[in-house]
């Protein structure tokens, strides 16, 4: 992942995603975790907070007041648990951007994942350029 953050600009919106397997819990930390979150925390989730406090990035899942049936991103074989370890980061810059984020357990996607999906509303600064001189 830092291989290809190098490619990027600094002006870039960036925004990952994937599953990632963590438990992130459902206590705040800072402004990485938001307090929507489920089950308890792991080492992987630990690992996980760690790489977005180093990068700025906030974990948009956990911080959406949802429906607990919009919440986890995966059941297990046989209905016997549900978990959310499916996240959406972005940077903490962009944070206020992020309108709602969920999961769409309706969705017949062929996996034990639920996809999970992020509105987001981003008022980028309009350019404007010099007027030019006319010569003469």
């Amino acid at each position: 992942m830092e291989k290809a953050k190098g490619y990027l600009k600094s002006q870039d919106i960036v925004i990952v995603t994937g599953d990632f397997n963590p438990k992130v819990g459902d206590e705040r930390v800072e402004d990485v975790v938001g307090p929507s979150g489920i089950g308890t925390v792991n080492e992987r989730a630990i690992r996980l907070i760690e790489w977005c406090q180093i990068n700025d990035f906030t974990i948009t899942n956990t911080w959406s007041q949802n429906n607990p049936r919009r919440q986890w991103t995966w059941k297990s074989p046989g209905d016997r648990s549900r978990n959310k370890i499916d996240y959406i980061l972005i940077q903490k810059r962009f944070r206020n951007a992020v309108k709602t984020s969920k999961s769409l357990p309706g969705a017949d996607c062929g996996s034990d994942h639920i996809p999970v999906m992020c509105k987001f509303q981003i008022m980028l600064k309009k350019l404007r350029r010099a007027k030019a001189n006319p010569k003469f």
